[in-house]
């Protein structure tokens, strides 16, 4: 479980990477950037207990 929510942490550190290396505008990049990270804590959850 563990090593589960750490990888997905590590795929969503490197996609908020390669969003910051994309030639978009700043709006652009804040939606990439949101998106991956709702999208991030998403799956992560899917891995931790929920009540």
């Amino acid at each position: 479980m563990l090593i589960s929510v750490l990888i997905t942490f590590l795929v969503v550190v490197l996609v908020l990477y390669f969003i910051n290396l994309t030639p978009l505008d700043v709006r652009g990049k804040q939606i990439a950037s949101i998106a991956a990270i709702v999208i991030g804590v998403a799956s992560a959850l899917k891995f931790l207990p929920v009540f």
